[in-house]
């Protein structure tokens, strides 16, 4: 029983999965009996309460027969919460209230939940919307090509339902009035658009031409029906016509302004009755004049009021006379031109004049405007300038004939009136008196310029006390050739006006020099001049800096002003930005006028980068960053080191030329030493020599022997050196000791040597031995040179010791003492002999300074 209790609960779930289908709905052919879900309305109004009811027979569901049935929503995909009951013959029941459905379209789902598993078991779908929305702007128009009523409107706003449309029309075909009697008509669909359109056409067959009929749109959804408003029309009332065609044009009579047309009716309107328009203008007018009241199917019409030798483009429609139907389209254009007529009217002149020729001519430029279209009368071919009026049978002699709207040209002095006229085809005009005027009347007593638009600008000014008779105004821009145009003034003939809108020439971001002239009746007022933008921007660009002069805490800068054309406007100041290296910004503004500015208070020896920044009233442009480096010292500082460098230099030459010519103060800094290069013992030879040879080594290179050191010793005054093992003695110390005889001593290579040597002590002129300084000379060979034995010696009788390292001693001389016995007559302990001295030539050669003080020495 256990297991047949646990295997109940698998059998239920396979049930009901066998009674599914595979998406997870019940079969309807199997479901009806079993479950089922009601809704108040599958359709509601957008924002309704929505109620539905979901049914359950659990005797005619397998496998519900037994246990407990949950019963829940699903809304879409939302949960939503209804209220379950038991019902009637063993059913349950869930019930569900939506207060407010903002869905356009969803789905309702009823969902059973038994024992842990929950299926789908029913679903009811649901719509929610508006009312259709009532058509608008019904309008129908007659095609006569195939006599369909095409007609069109406008929807209005979107259902959010399924809606059919359909145009209805109704007429009987018995009622010959022109009212329209809806409860007598019967209503037929004419026509139902296509593909969500808002036109349709009603064939030829549902209509009733020349009758009244009833048209209306009908909007039907399933929450109700819409009709637009009623049209009731005949349809040939809305016919559209073919346009007519004009035949020809022409002047009638000849010299007037009028023009006679002929035209046609194209063939499809030939039995109606129409009404026509006609329209024409010429390529200067902005808009098109228009002709109504032409009544008739044909025929020809006349016209005036055209200007002579001008161009116009003729047009014409028309419609049914007793209709309020469509206009047919204008016909094909058809261009003619008026007959010419001889140009009428003054012509507005401005001029100049200069003496030239040593005041015996007059230069005159001379400028007008040229003749307005009304009073041109046609093309005008020139303009003729003379000096006279012209009279009856001559013609008057001719300064000027001309294209142009000026001339140049040159009269006698004293020239007061000159007489200009235009001609065409036609004719001449009647000419026009310039008084030439001297410019000295009163000027005017303020002028100012504002802008008027972005080509236009609005010249304003006071009037002076005196009478006008008219004004004249010349403008200019600033950046233009100097060279006069006509476009550049203009003359405004009524003396009360203070104010004038100049437009030809302006252009925005330009400057513009404007002047006026005040007339009057025998002179010329002095003008008064001002400048003006129609329209001010941001300059093109800024300045270039440039460095002018720079110091350690001052740098002068200097820049060429930005070209008037480049300006965009009155340049209202500049603004100049310095930075260091550690970003310290500092700046300035400078007056427009300037073109230099100086920098103070810098810091010595620092990098600053600087730019200049332009305004005006639009805007503001940076230029180029100048990079500069103060100064350590200033230029004066500069010129006072200098200075005291230069009077340093000149004191040290002076002390150097006093030194160099006193002896006494030479001798202290830079004292005497012997050379011994230019003494006399390389040109000295003792006669022991001459008589017996020096054994030198024969491997010797000839050649001057280098000396590398020389050493003089000198003893100060008052005292004697003694000898070696020996106090001085009193009596000789006031005298200088004699010269040691040297000697040259040659010894065999097998002579024995001793460390050291004594020396012989000399005798003086008093018969006292004595010793005495000594001078050594150390030689070198040549380098690599071989030495043999025999070596040379050279020693001094001096009770100095010796060296005792013979390192020290020259390669070309050594000594034998160190190598072999002591020479003969001198023994290693004793002195040596007299006559040692002798034998060293060189020592004997020897000459120092003072050489004077060693008289006392014996004799060599």
């Amino acid at each position: 029983m256990a297991r047949c209790g646990a295997g109940t609960p698998f059998l239920l779930r396979l049930s009901l999965l066998l009674l599914l289908r595979p998406g997870g709905e019940w079969d309807p052919s199997r479901t009806l009996g079993c479950a089922s879900v009601a809704v108040g309305s599958p359709v509601v109004p957008l924002g309704s309460a929505v109620t539905a009811s979901c049914t359950i027979q659990s005797e005619l569901c397998r496998g519900l027969e037994q246990g407990k049935v949950r019963i829940t929503w699903m809304l879409d995909n939302e949960p939503v919460a209804g209220s379950q009951h038991r019902g009637p013959g063993a059913t349950e029941v869930s019930n569900l209230t939506l207060p407010q459905f903002n869905r356009t379209q969803a789905k309702l789902w009823c969902w059973v939940e038994w024992n842990g598993t929950k299926q789908r078991i029913g679903m009811a779908e649901i719509r929610a919307g508006y009312p259709p929305a009532k058509p608008f702007n019904l309008s129908c128009i007659l095609d006569l090509s195939d006599y369909g009523l095409t007609c069109q409107w406008e929807q209005g706003a979107d259902s959010h339902l399924p809606t059919s449309v359909a145009l209805k029309c109704a007429g009987d075909p018995r009622d010959h009035s022109s009212r329209c009697r809806r409860s007598r008509a019967q209503a037929v669909t004419g026509c139902t658009p296509q593909g969500g359109r808002s036109r349709c056409t009603v064939p030829r067959r549902l209509l009733q031409l020349y009758r009244q009929m009833e048209i209306w749109v009908s909007a039907t959804n399933a929450l109700g029906t819409t009709e637009s408003e009623h049209l009731c029309i005949d349809p040939m009332d809305v016919a559209k016509l073919d346009p007519p065609a004009l035949q020809s044009i022409q002047s009638i009579p000849f010299q007037t302004d009028c023009v006679a047309l002929a035209w046609e009716v194209a063939r499809s309107n030939a039995h109606m009755e129409l009404q026509c328009e006609l329209r024409y203008r010429a390529p200067e007018d902005p808009a098109w004049a228009l002709v109504t009241g032409i009544v008739g199917q044909a025929g020809t019409m006349q016209h005036c009021g055209f200007l002579f030798g001008t161009q116009y483009r003729f047009q014409m429609r028309c419609r049914r006379s007793s209709a309020r139907g469509y206009w047919s389209e204008w016909s094909l254009g058809r261009n003619y031109t008026t007959h010419e007529k001889a140009p009428t009217g003054k012509l507005d002149a401005w001029w100049s004049a200069r003496p030239a020729g040593a005041g015996r001519r007059l230069e005159v430029q001379l400028r007008w405007k040229a003749p307005r279209r009304r009073e041109a009368n046609g093309r005008v071919l020139g303009y003729c300038v003379t000096l006279s009026p012209r009279k009856r049978g001559r013609d008057p002699p001719t300064v000027c004939n001309t294209t142009h709207t000026q001339c140049n040209f040159s009269a006698p002095a004293g020239t007061r009136r000159v007489y200009l006229s235009a001609y065409n085809a036609a004719g001449e005009s009647a000419p026009t008196e310039v008084i030439l005027l001297e410019r000295k009347g009163q000027p005017l007593a303020g002028l100012r310029a504002v802008p008027g638009g972005e080509r236009s600008l609005w010249v304003r000014w006071e009037a002076p006390p005196a009478p006008v008779a008219a004004y004249v105004l010349e403008w200019q821009r600033v950046s233009s050739e100097p060279g006069r145009c006509s476009a550049c003034w203009q003359m405004e003939r009524d003396g009360a006006t203070t104010a004038i809108l100049i437009r030809d020439g302006i252009e925005p971001f330009q400057r513009y020099n404007i002047s006026v002239y005040p007339l009057y009746k025998d002179a010329i007022g002095v003008p008064i001049h001002t400048t003006a933008y129609s329209k001010q921007k941001a300059p093109s660009y800024a300045p270039k800096l440039h460095l002018k002069s720079i110091s350690k805490s001052d740098a002068e800068l200097c820049w060429d002003p930005v070209p008037v054309e480049m300006q965009n406007g009155f340049i209202t100041s500049y603004t100049i930005f310095w930075a260091n290296s550690t970003a310290e910004v500092s700046s300035a503004t400078v007056n427009p006028s300037l073109s230099s500015f100086v920098i103070r208070k810098l810091k010595p020896s620092t990098l600053y980068k600087v730019h200049i920044m332009a305004s005006t009233a639009a805007g503001s442009t940076n230029g180029t960053s100048l990079t500069l480096v103060t100064m350590v010292l200033d230029d004066i500082e500069i010129q006072f080191l200098f200075l005291t460098l230069g009077l340093i230099f000149v004191l040290l030459i002076l002390l150097l030329i006093c030194f160099q010519k006193n002896g006494r103060v030479k001798q202290q800094f830079w004292p005497s030493v012997p050379d011994p290069a230019n003494s006399s013992l390389g040109k000295w030879v003792p006669a022991e020599l001459q008589q017996e040879p020096l054994q030198l080594p024969g491997a010797r290179e000839p050649g001057l022997a280098t000396i590398s050191t020389v050493a003089v010793l000198e003893r100060a005054a008052g005292k004697q050196p003694s000898a070696w093992g020996k106090e001085p003695s009193a009596e000789t110390a006031g005298t200088f000791p004699a010269v040691p005889q040297p000697y040259v001593r040659q010894e065999g290579p097998g002579t024995p040597g001793r460390g050291r040597a004594a020396a012989e002590p000399c005798q003086g002129l008093g018969g006292s031995g004595e010793t005495v300084q000594y001078a050594q000379v150390v030689g070198d060979g040549y380098k690599g040179q071989q030495h043999a034995p025999p070596r040379l010696y050279l020693r001094s009788n001096s009770t100095q010791p010796l060296l005792l390292d013979p390192s020290p001693s020259p390669k070309p001389y050594e000594n034998l003492w160190f190598h072999g016995a002591a020479p003969h007559g001198c023994p290693g302990d004793g002195g040596c002999s007299e006559e040692l001295p002798a034998t060293f030539p060189l020592l004997q050669g020897l000459r120092i300074g003072g050489a004077e003080e060693l008289q006392d020495c014996r004799a060599f």
